[in-house]
């Protein structure tokens, strides 16, 4: 199984990268996170007629503003819409006109996910506006997805022992006490230590705080300190699960 991070930045697209959206390649799955302006590169990567399923965690346009593209795509299998529950009616507010293409004109058959071929939780996280996280079993592994989210007992269950866990990591170290809902990496690193993961990513870099990659490579070093399986991701990393 391949995880490949098509957007890494929180907030805003830079030269450091794209908005969030991850795509996880499994045997018999396709499965994308969040869908910000990273979601443009799908097409570079998903070449086989597997299922696909694209799961968003909330409507901060950074998750979302790359839906506007998904009409440029001509899967011969179509998508699946995995949204928590409450949720479609803020899809439909964004995927409509004047804002963009609705899905009943796309290229190709759109479904809104009722029942999943594989096992999925859908954890509601704290975030200033209502984020949720996914617990997800593809090929054995467990894969864990925090969206936007700040520290909270939900985090924690979110998290149980995942083969891997990918988390925010918008805030510097050492940064004020926010209610926003995000975390730095040293945050995202305890959690991970507390729960038993087995590895970390982290992602979601706050744009206006990362202006550099070289200060990914601090954050990831300040992480590793507390818990050593820990990398940040930058756009088109691939790794193997």
């Amino acid at each position: 199984m391949k995880i490949i991070f098509l957007g890494t930045n929180g907030w805003y697209t830079t030269q450091t990268g794209n908005t969030a959206c991850i795509l996880i390649d499994s045997k018999d799955y396709y499965v994308i996170f969040d869908g910000g302006n990273g979601i443009y590169k799908l097409d570079q990567h998903i070449k086989e007629t597997k299922p696909i399923y694209l799961f968003i965690s909330h409507f901060h346009l950074d998750h979302v503003e790359g839906l506007h593209v998904l009409n440029k795509f001509t899967f011969a299998q179509g998508i699946n819409i995995c949204l928590p529950e409450g949720r479609k009616q803020d899809f439909d507010k964004l995927v409509t006109p004047p804002f963009t293409t609705p899905t009943n004109k796309y290229k190709m058959k759109v479904n809104f996910c009722e029942d999943l071929p594989f096992p999925v939780e859908i954890i509601e996280l704290f975030h200033a506006y209502k984020d949720h996280g996914f617990r997800i079993t593809l090929d054995g592994k467990i894969i864990a997805y925090s969206g936007d989210a700040g520290i909270s007992k939900a985090s924690y269950k979110l998290a149980e022992n995942a083969d891997l866990l990918i988390h925010e990591s918008s805030y510097l170290l050492d940064h004020p006490k926010s209610s926003w809902g995000h975390v730095g990496p040293d945050e995202a690193a305890t959690l991970a230590k507390e729960t038993g993961v087995n590895k970390l990513v982290l992602t979601h870099f706050d744009a206006s705080l990362y202006t550099s990659l070289k200060q990914r490579g601090e954050a990831e070093k300040a992480a590793q300190s507390i818990f050593p399986n820990t990398i940040c991701a930058t756009d088109d990393l691939v790794i193997t699960l």
